[in-house]
């Protein structure tokens, strides 16, 4: 989650989460929390529209926060709200996993019966394309006497 859009939820000013974050840096290694690159900040901003840096866009690279640097938010901002809204991040974090492991789970049934089926009908499309073969593919037998 990006820096602006926590400080949002917080109800802070996007530069004092990021205050409270450099104070605390040793508790945000980078799987927790990290800057973005010029390139991601120009990217980010493009797909955004926001307004460049020089006409009153950020002049600092946002902060990044994953799943872990959420939680450890909570340590640094020690606000009523910080406290409500850190635990309704961590349930949607915890959702979103459940529908991922489910949507996992119903792909690879979802394998398995192709595969079992497809094995099924390989019988029936194999006999269908042998119907299908010309006539001549098809010895056939003549039908009748024959005189000697």
């Amino acid at each position: 989650m990006l820096d602006s859009d926590l400080a949002d939820l917080y109800q802070v000013p996007t530069k004092r989460l990021n205050e409270s974050v450099r104070r605390n840096i040793s508790r945000f290694p980078d799987d927790f929390a990290f800057e973005l690159s010029p390139d991601e900040v120009v990217s980010l901003r493009s797909q955004f529209a926001t307004s460049n840096a020089g006409r009153g866009g950020s002049r600092y690279a946002p902060y990044v926060f994953t799943e872990h640097g959420v939680a450890m938010l909570s340590s640094v901002l020690r606000s009523e709200r910080a406290v409500h809204v850190n635990i309704a991040i961590m349930r949607a974090f915890s959702r979103l996993r459940e529908l991922l492991a489910t949507h996992a789970d119903l792909a690879r049934k979802l394998d398995d019966l192709e595969q079992r089926y497809d094995r099924q009908f390989r019988v029936v499309f194999d006999a269908i394309r042998e119907l299908m073969g010309s006539p001549s593919e098809h010895p056939t037998k003549e039908i009748g006497f024959r005189q000697s």
